[in-house]
């Protein structure tokens, strides 16, 4: 025992001040390192990778999994129905107000040399081409055919060749369409292209529209000359509303809509509501909401911040914090107020844009509905219109917040709508440039355990190594006490056990 005793006092003895500033240098930096991974893995993928590796691999080994217990499988299911909701919620739409890629993606492009569309973007958008615009009749074309290939070809400038291409064999109204959305660089341009377009889509659309009893294949080729002409007269609208012939627009979108009112996919009301808005046609918005806003139809953020808008306008002109406080909010604005809880309870995100203390970028061409790609499309478009309305963005200041109050936290229920969906930060990093736009979190989280532990383990290691260089034999003197310290336990039960058993027995165990 009292050999122990003394080898464990030569050791202590033997250290020197550099083997302390040695051991607490190099744990620091191992907690540093530590430190920096975790904390780029939670940025980009949202959760600890210790924690998860915990979760998923160490507690299984420790029998924290029962698969045989029946709560775990009710709670399975559970689970598993949950995601199927939220993989239902987190679907990608396309954004009824896209921008035009070459007279607007591209034109931002050359003047910032950024990239504001993804691959992913980018690439939701080159099946939506295919989806709508193509049909298996089109081999019988030559035209349509070489379209096909078109949409399928990556390189910009290969698009554009093929469109040229199949124009010089007819006039081909998808073609026109590509031209118009990617070669025209203004917005002049791009109308010209989509007029010859129309000519060309209503007459392929009068054709297939006589055939389209008389077989399948025919029938398909209806059903994609229809989204051609819907596609191209909705981009007409777009283009007089981007001209300033705003009333012409909303003519073209009511035709429209009148004229195909099946085709509810293409979300043509949420483009009529932003024009009657530009004209402060407020009266003829409220009839559009009346129609659309309805608990059977899926919800927007232009829906649910058109009717906040439409209800705050009413009182936001007089409306008063301090007043409110001391009086009581009427019925218009508690009607007002509700108004917006609901709609920041849809979408979270919207108030920061509007409020201008995030910085707008250009939207996506997809948008995830309750998400921050929704968000930055419906601000783009409307924070102008909240701005002409007197006192409603400070309306909106002072209210959005008590949303959260609510809200169940952990979201595990809504209160007006389904609980927020858990996948759209991630569908979100893949619709934006993250590069240089930092994506909209809700519910913010909170850093993990372990980031924090290593964070503090790393700051006091690295302290250490400080005052151990700094003051090597003061520090040496603590250290040896700590180790002292530490080690007393062992000691009071070395010699508890040296005096209950035998010394000849003890002098055996020690030889071994």
């Amino acid at each position: 025992m009292f050999g122990t005793e003394s080898s464990l006092s030569m050791f202590l003895n033997t250290l020197t001040p550099k083997f302390y500033v040695a051991l607490t240098g190099t744990s620091s930096l191992i907690s540093g390192l530590i430190l920096i991974f975790e904390w780029w893995y939670f940025r980009k993928y949202g959760t600890s990778f210790i924690e998860q590796v915990s979760v998923s691999h160490l507690r299984p080994l420790l029998g924290g999994v029962d698969n045989s217990s029946p709560t775990n499988s009710n709670s399975s299911n559970s689970d598993a129905d949950s995601n199927r909701q939220s993989v239902s919620e987190c679907k990608v739409w396309r954004n009824p107000l896209n921008l035009f890629r070459g007279a607007e993606y591209n034109r931002y492009t050359w003047v910032t040399g950024r990239e504001p569309l993804t691959y992913y973007d980018m690439n939701l958008s080159a099946q939506d081409h295919q989806t709508f615009f193509t049909c298996d009749s089109d081999h019988l074309r030559p035209a349509d055919a070489i379209m096909q290939k078109a949409w399928r070809e990556r390189n910009p400038q290969a698009r554009i060749s093929a469109a040229h291409e199949a124009l010089e064999l007819e006039d081909c109204a998808t073609a026109y369409i590509l031209l118009a959305e990617e070669e025209a660089t203004t917005i002049v341009e791009a109308e010209k292209l989509f007029k010859q377009a129309v000519k060309a889509g209503e007459g392929c659309y009068r054709r297939s529209q006589q055939l389209q009893h008389h077989g399948a294949q025919y029938e398909a080729q209806h059903r994609r000359d229809t989204n051609v002409l819907v596609y191209i007269k909705r981009r007409l609208a777009m283009c007089s509303r981007k001209l300033g012939r705003t009333r012409e627009a909303v003519k073209m979108m009511r035709d429209l809509m009148k004229e195909f009112p099946l085709l509810s996919m293409f979300n043509i009301h949420e483009n009529l509501l932003e024009s009657l808005l530009e004209l402060q046609n407020y009266a003829d918005v409220q009839a559009v909401l009346a129609k659309y806003d309805d608990i059977s139809l899926p919800k927007s953020a232009t829906i649910c911040y058109t009717a906040a808008l439409l209800k705050a306008r009413a009182v936001s002109d007089k409306f008063s914090p301090e007043a409110a406080s001391r009086r009581g909010l009427s019925t218009a604005e508690m009607n007002a107020v509700e108004a917006i809880h609901r709609a920041v309870e849809f979408n979270p995100h919207v108030p920061k844009y509007l409020l201008e203390m995030k910085s707008l970028i250009l939207p996506p061409e997809h948008i995830l509905k309750r998400g921050d790609s929704e968000a930055i499309a419906y601000a783009f478009f409307h924070l102008q219109h909240w701005k002409r309305v007197e006192g409603a963005l400070n309306l909106l200041h002072c209210t959005w917040e008590g949303t959260f109050r609510m809200i169940p936290y952990p979201l595990e229920k809504g209160h007006l709508f389904y609980p927020y969906p858990i996948c759209t930060e991630t569908a979100d990093r893949e619709l934006l440039p993250t590069v240089f736009h930092e994506v909209s979190v809700y519910p913010k989280k909170e850093l993990p355990f372990f980031i924090l532990f290593t964070a503090g383990l790393c700051s006091f290691t690295a302290m250490l190594a400080l005052l151990t260089h700094q003051f090597p034999e003061l520090m040496g003197v603590f250290a040896k006490a700590f180790l002292s310290t530490l080690f007393a336990p062992l000691n009071f039960i070395m010699e508890k056990v040296e005096s209950i058993l035998p010394s000849s027995l003890w002098h055996q165990l020690t030889r071994i």
